[in-house]
């Protein structure tokens, strides 16, 4: 290089070099201050700024090479050797500074040629590094020239090698032999890339149209000097490995000149590497060596890495886990250190080694290691060829012209073919194939179908031609091959299941090598070692093939199981969601499908050397695995390669299945679909048998394959949904829209559609018949677009929904939608909101317009379903535009809803819509919200309420931006026939009745405002419902809204909620409530929150003139209205007191007044309770919230003395109080409840001198107070002077064992007193019964109150009136018992003495008897319940003397030693009376059975006897029998639950044999065979009286009924059968049917639980017709369905006896319910009713209401589990209103909510004999359950609401358990 060339390299580059410096000023300024003069540093001392220091610096060292050339070349010499320069920039250094000299090569002269090129390239400055090896020269010059030429003569030999390797005339060499590259050797077609979207959404980019990038497009021009890593991803066969040998090719060639070197590295190789290695050993060792000086070359290519491009080729087949070296610095960027492959390549990837260099990898699109992604530069995917590509494929495959055009032909006339061939190397199979037929036939040609079918055919073929066949109709012969391909079968099987893909010599057997080499099935290659042998290594052509073959293996060698081909079939990729490892094959699933066909069975019989049912039974084990597979839940690529496998198998039943079990719903997002894919698709879906949804987000696709589609007729619903759909899209897709017969829906979202594009599709549409939904959301369409689309509107017949949303939507868009939605009679519904924009249809073609039809019948109403709604949301319309729509909506005939909310309309707007408003036809909402409305809209609007007789509602807030008018349909009225002042016409009378609706809460209308209001509601008189809240009305106001109310004729209802009313406010309205008897109530609250809510009752319609003047005749009575007061939260001082009550006692009807937290003094009180008197239509008076002084308690219990009417007082926890009153004047019966209001022994006895003074108090509660022992007595003392029959309640006193001594003294002294109950456990209860009338029965009954025997005995000694004595856990021993019962001494009379304590179930029978046997009176009863631990004795006195020879004689009758059992002759003394002997778990003993056998003969007087789970042997069985058939008078024996055996049984039905007075037998739960119930049932003839029969649950089946049915039918006294939870079924049935006729006197029959269906439940039905006396029938738990139940209905009103039906959980809906509520309206003698546990529902509950409305004699009805809501509220409470004797009603385990529960609490006062309301497992919530508490204040006779698991928290239950007791909680 000459110096004029010299100094234009450097001025050209000095640029570069001046910003590759400014990076390092403090080296420039050391090189300055050692080569500068002193002038020059002096210069740069007065630079302040630090950058321009170093720019001068530089400046004087340019500048020097003209003046000093040492100088210059001296600091370029030091730029060279102590910097690390890019490759160009340090030529050009080297030639300045004068190294070079003399040694110019070629490269040397590239550089300077490129040096212009790279102006802003820039890396960073370092030290260099000692690179170099120990034996490199220390001569800087040389060093430097000496990595240049190794360079550049490495770089030329790999050159060398790739043109060897890659090269157009590249020759191939084998390591072992000659390959012949027959099959597989082929010119490169270059092949479809795109850009993937998986990258577009990582770097966020916006989604364009597909555009395909050229190969250099992967490669920045210009390197940037970091690290790129460009991963190119593809499907297997795409041409992954084929285009990174041609970028090698074409680098060598010289194409790609900003790599100066380029590495290729195949995973399959970089497998065999187990070892660690540094970077340079894996360059040099394992791709290419340099010649000389690797060290140097090394160096050099570290220092030039932007130059270099690394190639790692099929990362998805690298064995090894992606990770980063593990070391204290994981970015360790050290070259030489030694590390794994897979360490390396992350390392590369992350720029920690070779930093600036250019990695691309390939894979398949399943294997991307999250590690390489963060690192990605882009990201692109190989789509293989398109059309074109195969076209140039095939004509570079096929060399002959003529075969040529005829293959090409083939392909583009089969599209199943030409889709195989998108796919690179199938389409060299596909070539492969198709030239062999065609060489061999001449005509028509069968080709395969499949790619499993193309591989087989492929092999076959190089079997035809090893075995020279000349035609290819002649079979080949496999059998010679059979071990050659089986050994290349089991390679390819080993290689994935040890997932390797290069094999050494040794593993391939030698025919096997020859065989598929010479036909390209197998490559061969060097393989280097770390040690640098080299080794022959053998790999498939493409792993597709290793894949086919082992598929081969798999279905036909002996070594292979069933349950190994299921393991190996691959399903884990498939089902799981997440796994660590992906696995190694890819159509391995694919080729064993594919090999399941029908097709493949002899071909696979040869090559196994097996019969064809052996293949069968493997192919059925594909087949199954793929039946299963579709059950899974799987993605969109999952289910495209489940289609796949089935296209494969060619199996059509199976297809149908897949299609079957896929749901018919194809979904797939965000992956290629290949032409393959669609085909797949296409063959499940159409082997469907029901219609599909198919659907497309994001999904690439080839657009000549959407004609796939038309042939898929049977697709309901199509959906694409992506930006690269365009109008080429559209054109393509519209051509085959037609041809799919049933679509229904469509929806094409997210593309960019203009007018041409658009019109093709309106062109398909119209062809389209089933067509009903139209989706073109978000296809970037303008104005000229969106209204071409109103043209569909008319042309799509069944069309009901178009959605043109995230579209442009201008003015005149929305404009031309309503004009066209008001015009056509197809559209039901135009909602324009923002960048929505759908319209609805009718889905039927109407061709007329809405204003023909207005034109031709204006009177008639719109046919259902025609009407339209309008909504156009905030649309940004203005007052001109309502100018423009006004017109629009004149022209509409039928409008139901017009939604202008959100817009900016303003009062102009709202002004021109109600002008327009009486000329409209609407019915339905007319929404302004949201329009910047002032009050003058308010007006306007509510000015039109006067002026359009069809509003029925307005509503507006300017607060909350609202303003709605709700109309209903009507002819147009004019100004002049509006609503008048004074006249009303009949028509307009009657609309009077229609409810009218005015809501203007928050506009503050204030002084004029105010008067305007008042004026223009004066106008509404027709106006029901009003509600001014929270406009700041105050006491003013309030006052001019009252004046209104006498002229609102129509009004029923006023809300006036804080309005800052005060109490001279509430006395006005309160005026207005006595001087108005229309208004029904007033409630007022006037907390924080005020709340004023007024109620009007209905009124009668006014009569007119007959001349009709307008003059209004004198209008009848109002009817009778209760009227409700309530004022809450208000503070009222005495005199503020009379002041309301002054006006209240002027109110007629006045029925209920509340008060709450109103801070009622005593004196207020009492002021209070003086006007009672005066108010004669009181029921309840309620003061709540309010604390009571005990002086205001005591005045509240007086009540009764000031005014007869009360007839209850209740006060709890002295704060809530209420007094009841009755209608008559006087009551009858009256109630004090003072519960938890601290009275105490100082407050009792002027409470007490109060309740004498009342002769009707029935019931006195005082619990929960502070009365203990003292007030105790107190009480007692004013006892006697108590008039009445009273019930005392004095639970929770503190009441102890004085105080219960005490009350047994008042029960002995005391002649009123008649029963007294104490328990003093932790319950504590205390209760007195006293009886007016004197009563010689009293009873005592004591529960752990602890006293001694003596005290008992004391007891009984005293009060001789004593009948019942019962002692409960009071620690008794039996001794204590003994002496107790000896205790007694009455003169006559009957005395019952119980005890309950432990010992009595552990006590034996004789111990017991022995017992009974100390009593003093004559044994009528005996009672020994050990379950309850429970023995009770009856006896009668006086005690009767019997002569001792009496008492002899029948000693010695039962031939008892009294020396066995010394206590039984006293026993059998006392017992010549006994009646009745009820014994319950009792286990005799035989000598115990022999006693009491023997004892029973001597009981003349027994007549019933009871054992009910008692154990007893068959000997004790044997005795018991013997003595029963000697009780001659016995009428009731019941043994259940008895294990008495086989032989037991039947002698004690032996025993019944005669029993002339038998009534009643029960002999249930004893399950026996029917043996023994026959001889029963032949035992019952003789028993002419009997009347009861029980044999529940015995297991009985049909068999015994007829021996059953044949005695009954002679049972002429039977009145009550019980048959329940047996297993008679219908026949049994039948049976019992025919005897219910002969039954005359039946009154009960219960057959639940028997397994009776409807057929046997009609015949039984059938038969009660005549059973005129019957009371009671069972028959829940029967499956007997709607049929029966009507017909059960049909003879219940001739049942005019019946009492009780039960018809539980016997399958009954609403149909059935229905007939069933028709016959209970006839039968008003129905006391209990049970249908639960059946699907009644809503509409069940409805019927069954209006049954209701005439059970007047009803007490239970029960709908558990009956599915009922809050939607059947209403009419379940009406019908339960109705009746008024009930007294439990059960509602639990449905799903009834705080709606019901409110409907509930308002029937609950009416019924006054309700006690039980069951709710639990329920929805209700507190809200709910408060409005039940409130309502309980009126309900003195319910005693239970059961709440049990509602949606109430455990301390919102506790509060209101508290509020009222109750409401139970509890299970």
């Amino acid at each position: 290089m000459d110096e004029e060339s010299v100094q234009k390299a450097v001025q050209n580059a000095w640029p570069q070099l001046v910003e590759f410096l400014s990076h390092t000023p403090e080296w420039v300024l050391k090189k300055a201050k050692q080569l500068l003069s002193q002038a020059d540093l002096s210069q740069l001392e007065e630079v302040a700024d630090h950058r321009k220091k170093i720019s001068l610096a530089l400046d004087m060292f340019q500048r020097s090479a003209n003046a000093d050339a040492s100088i210059f070349q001296n600091f370029m010499q030091s730029v060279c050797m102590e910097c690390t320069l890019p490759m160009e920039l340090e030529i050009v250094c080297m030639s300045a500074s004068g190294l070079g000299e003399g040694h110019i090569t070629p490269v040397q002269e590239v550089f300077e040629e490129t040096a212009t090129q790279f102006p802003s390239t820039s890396t960073r400055l370092e030290r260099r590094r000692p690179w170099t090896s120990h034996s490199t020269n220390n001569n800087g010059k040389q060093s430097k020239q000496q990595r240049l030429d190794s360079s550049e003569k490495y770089r030329q030999r790999i050159i060398a090698t790739m043109l060897q390797r890659y090269g157009a005339n590249r020759s191939v060499e084998a390591t072992e032999g000659e390959i012949r590259q027959l099959a597989f050797s082929q010119a490169f077609v270059n092949l479809v890339i795109r850009q993937s979207k998986a990258w577009k959404i990582k770097s966020n980019s916006e989604e364009h149209s597909d555009v395909t990038m050229r190969l250099s497009d992967l490669f920045r021009s210009v390197p940037s000097g970091t690290s790129e890593v460009v991963l190119l991803l593809g499907k297997p066969g795409i041409g992954k490995t084929r285009l990174m040998n041609q970028i090698c090719q074409q680098w060598a060639e010289g194409t790609l000149e900003q790599y100066k070197l380029i590495f290729l590295f195949e995973f399959r190789q970089l497998n065999l590497i187990s070892g660690r290695l540094s970077l340079q050993e894996l360059l040099f060792d394992f791709f290419l060596c340099p010649e000389d000086c690797p060290s140097a070359v090394f160096e050099h290519l570290l220092e030039n890495a932007q130059h270099v491009l690394m190639i790692f080729d099929g990362l998805d087949e690298f064995v090894e886990d992606i990770k980063l070296p593990f070391s204290p610095n994981p970015l360790s960027s050290d070259p030489l250190h030694p590390l794994s492959v897979s360490e390396l390549f992350a390392s590369l990837c992350h720029g920690n080694l070779l930093p600036g260099c250019t990695i691309l990898v390939t894979t398949r699109p399943k294997m991307l290691p999250n590690i390489l992604l963060e690192t990605v530069t882009l990201l692109a995917e190989i789509w293989g060829f398109d059309r074109e590509k195969v076209e140039e494929y095939a004509s570079s495959f096929f060399q002959h012209n003529a075969l040529k055009d005829r293959a090409i032909a083939c392909l583009k006339t089969n599209g199943k073919l030409l889709s195989m061939c998108y796919i690179p190397a199938l389409c060299n199979i596909v070539c492969i194939c198709l030239e062999y037929l065609l060489l061999q036939d001449e005509g028509s040609i069968q080709l395969p179908q499949t790619m499993t079918q193309f591989y087989i055919k492929m092999v076959l073929i190089f079997i035809h031609k090893l075995q020279k066949l000349s035609r290819a109709s002649e079979e080949a012969d496999l059998s010679q091959h059979r071990a050659t391909l089986s050994s290349l079968c089991e390679l390819a099987f080993k290689g994935l299941e040890e997932k390797k893909m290069l094999f050494y010599t040794g593993e391939v057997p030698a025919h096997a090598r020859d065989f598929a080499s010479v036909y390209g099935l197998l490559s061969a290659f060097e393989v280097k070692a770390s040690n640098g042998s080299a080794r022959a290594g053998y790999t498939f052509v493409h792993f597709s093939f290793q894949e086919f073959f082992a598929a081969l293996f798999l279905l036909t060698s002996k070594s292979i199981d069933d349950h190994c081909l299921r393991e190996k079939f691959f399903l884990r990729k498939w089902i799981l969601k997440k796994e660590a490892k992906m696995t190694f094959t890819e159509n391995c699933h694919i080729f064993l499908s594919g090999l399941s066909s029908q097709g493949c069975q002899q071909f696979l019989s040869s090559l196994a050397g097996r019969n064809e049912s052996w293949i069968q039974e493997r192919q059925a084990v594909i087949t199954q695995i793929l039946k299963k597979l579709a059950t899974d839940s799987l993605t969109g690529p999952k289910v495209v390669e489940l289609c796949h496998c089935v296209y494969e198998t060619q199996n059509l039943d199976l297809a149908q299945h897949v299609g079957t079990a896929l749901n018919f719903k194809y979904q797939f997002r965000n992956f290629r679909l290949m032409p393959l894919d669609m085909n797949s698709l296409a063959f499940v879906i159409n082997s469907s048998p029901d219609l599909v949804s198919l659907g497309f987000v994001g999904c690439p696709m080839e657009l000549e394959y959407l004609d796939v589609l038309a042939s898929c007729e049977n697709i309901k619903s199509l959906s694409f949904q992506s930006r690269k759909y365009g109008n080429e899209f559209v054109a393509v897709l519209s051509k085959s829209l037609p041809k799919i017969k049933c679509l229904t829906t469509f929806k094409l979202a997210g593309g960019n559609i203009t007018v041409p594009g658009l019109g093709e599709l309106l062109r398909a549409f119209a062809n389209c018949h089933q067509l009903e939904d139209i989706n073109l959301q978000d296809n970037k369409m303008k104005e000229q677009e969106m209204v071409k689309i109103i043209e569909m509107f008319s042309t799509v017949e069944k069309l009901k929904k178009i959605d043109l949303s995230h579209n442009q939507i201008s003015e005149n868009t929305i404009l031309a939608f309503c004009r066209a939605a008001a015009a056509s009679p197809n559209v039901t519904e135009l909602h324009i909101r923002k960048n929505t924009l759908t319209i609805n249809f009718t889905g039927q073609s109407i061709r007329s317009g809405r204003s023909e039809r207005l034109g031709r019948n204006e009177d008639k109403t719109a046919p259902q379903g025609q009407t339209l709604k309008l909504r156009l949301q905030d649309c940004q319309l203005s007052p001109r535009h309502a100018t423009q729509i006004a017109p629009i909506l004149r022209s509409c005939s039928y409008l139901s809803e017009i939604d202008l909310s959100g817009n900016n309309l303003g009062d102009e707007g709202c002004r021109e819509l109600v002008k327009t408003l009486p000329k409209m036809s609407i019915s339905g909402l007319l929404n302004l919200n949201n329009n910047q409305l002032s009050l003058e809209s308010i007006f306007c609007l509510l000015h039109s309420m006067t002026m359009c007789p069809n509003i029925r509602k307005l509503e507006a807030s300017l607060p909350q931006k609202t303003a709605v008018l709700t109309l209903v349909a009507g002819a147009p009225r004019s100004r002049r026939n509006s609503l008048n002042d004074d006249q009303f016409s009949t028509d307009e009378g009657q609309k009077l009745k229609t409810s009218r609706k005015i809501c203007l809460t928050g506009n503050s209308f204030r002084g004029e405002d105010l008067n305007k209001l008042c004026l223009v509601l004066r106008r509404c008189r027709s106006v029901t419902e009003l509600d001014l809240s929270n406009n700041s009305l105050e006491d003013s106001g309030v006052l001019k809204v009252a004046e209104l109310l006498p002229d609102m004729k129509a009004l029923h209802s006023l809300i006036l909620d804080q309005n800052h009313i005060s109490l001279n406010g509430v006395f006005c309205l309160v005026q207005s409530f006595s001087a108005l008897e229309q208004m029904t109530s007033i409630h007022l609250n006037l907390e924080n929150t005020q709340s004023v809510r007024l109620s009007f009752g209905e009124r009668s319609r006014p009569k007119l003139t007959g001349k009709r003047q307008g003059k209004l005749l004198v209008c009848p009575p109002h009817s009778v209205h209760a009227r409700h007061f309530s004022l809450k939260d208000c503070v009222l001082a005495p005199e503020d007191v009379v002041r309301l009550f002054g006006i209240l006692n002027m109110c007629s009807r006045l029925s209920e007044i509340n008060f709450s937290g109103n801070a009622l003094n005593d004196q207020s009180v009492e002021q209070l309770l003086m006007f009672l008197p005066h108010l004669q239509s009181l029921k309840l008076l309620s003061i709540r919230n309010n604390r009571f002084s005990q002086h205001c308690i005591h005045l509240l219990a007086n009540s009764f003395n000031l005014c007869e009417r009360i007839c209850g007082v209740e006060v709890r926890s002295s704060e809530n109080a209420f007094l009841h009153y009755v209608d008559g004047q006087e009551s009858q019966e009256t109630h004090c409840r003072l519960i938890d209001c601290g009275i105490g022994q100082g407050d009792i006895k002027e409470l007490c001198i109060i309740l004498e003074k009342s002769g009707c108090l029935v019931e006195l509660d005082l619990s929960r107070n502070c009365l203990g022992d003292d007030g105790l007595r107190c009480l007692l003392e004013h006892l006697p002077r108590i008039r009445s029959s009273c019930l005392m309640k004095i639970s929770h006193n503190g009441i102890s064992q004085d105080g219960v001594l005490c009350l047994v003294n008042a029960l002995t002294t005391c002649p009123n007193v008649i029963e007294v109950h104490v328990s003093l456990c932790s319950e504590e209860t205390l209760t007195i019964t006293l009886e007016r009338e004197n009563n010689l029965q009293k009873t005592l009954r004591l529960k752990q109150c602890s006293f001694q025997a003596e005290q008992l005995a004391a007891m009984l000694g005293e009060c001789l009136a004593l009948t019942d004595f019962m002692l409960v856990n009071n620690g008794l021993t039996l001794s204590d018992a003994e002496a107790l019962f000896k205790a007694p001494r009455k003169p006559t009379g009957v005395l019952r003495m119980g005890i309950e304590e432990r010992w009595v179930k552990k006590e034996s029978l004789t111990g017991l008897l022995k017992l009974a046997a100390e009593v003093q009176g004559n044994i009528t009863e005996v009672t020994i319940r050990r379950d309850i631990s429970l023995f009770v004795v009856e006896q009668v006195f006086p005690y009767p003397v019997e002569k001792v020879e009496s008492v002899v004689s029948r000693l010695h009758q039962c031939e008892l030693e009294a020396k066995g059992v010394p206590f039984l002759q006293k026993f059998i003394e006392k017992c010549h009376q006994l009646c009745a002997l009820n014994w319950s778990e009792v286990h005799f003993t035989d000598s115990e059975v022999a006693t009491i056998s023997s004892a029973l003969l001597q009981f003349p007087a027994l007549k019933r006897l009871e054992l009910t789970c008692c154990r007893i042997s068959p000997f004790g069985i044997e005795r018991l029998a013997e003595a029963l058939s000697q009780c001659i008078a016995i009428e009731d024996i019941s043994i259940s639950k008895c294990n008495l055996g086989i032989e037991g049984l039947s002698n004690l039905v032996n025993a019944l044999e005669g029993k002339l007075h038998l009534k009643s037998i029960n002999i249930g739960f004893l399950n026996r065979e029917d043996g023994s119930v026959l001889k029963l049932i032949s035992r019952l003839s003789t028993l002419p009286l009997l009347r009861r029969l029980i044999l529940n649950n015995n297991s009985l089946g049909s068999e015994v009924c007829p021996h059953l049915a044949e005695t009954l039918k002679n049972a002429i006294h039977m009145e009550e059968i019980n048959l329940s939870y047996n297993e008679i079924e219908d026949a049994g049935v039948k049976e019992i049917a025919t005897a219910v006729p002969q039954m005359k006197n039946l009154k009960q029959i219960d057959l639940s639980c028997n397994s009776i269906r409807s057929v046997g439940g009609q015949c039984f039905v059938e038969a009660l017709a005549s059973s005129e006396r019957l009371e009671g029938l069972r028959l829940s738990e029967n499956n007997l369905g709607c049929e029966t139940v009507a017909k059960l209905a049909a003879i219940l009103p001739s049942v005019h006896h019946l009492k009780v039906l039960h018809l539980s959980s016997c399958n009954i809906d609403s149909e059935g319910i229905s007939h069933l509520a028709k016959a209970l309206s006839e039968c008003p003698q129905i006391q209990e009713l049970s249908l639960s546990e059946n699907c009644i529902g809503n509409k069940g509950v409805r019927a069954l209401a209006e049954g209701l409305a005439r059970s007047s004699q009803l007490r239970k009805i029960e709908l558990k589990m009956c599915r009922i809501t809050d939607s059947a509220s209403k009419p379940l409470a009406s019908g339960l209103s109705h009746c008024a004797m009930l007294e439990e009603i059960v509602l639990s385990w449905n799903a009834l909510g705080d709606e019901s529960a409110l409907e509930l609490a308002t029937i609950l006062p009416g019924m006054e004999r309700l006690r039980i309301l069951d709710l639990d497992h329920n929805e209700i919530t507190a809200c709910g359950i408060r409005g039940l508490a409130e309502k309980l204040t009126q309900c003195r006779r319910i005693q239970s609401v059961r709440l049990w698991h509602n949606k109430i928290s455990t301390e919102m239950e506790r509060n209101l358990s508290k509020e009222e007791s109750r409401l139970h909680f509890s299970a």
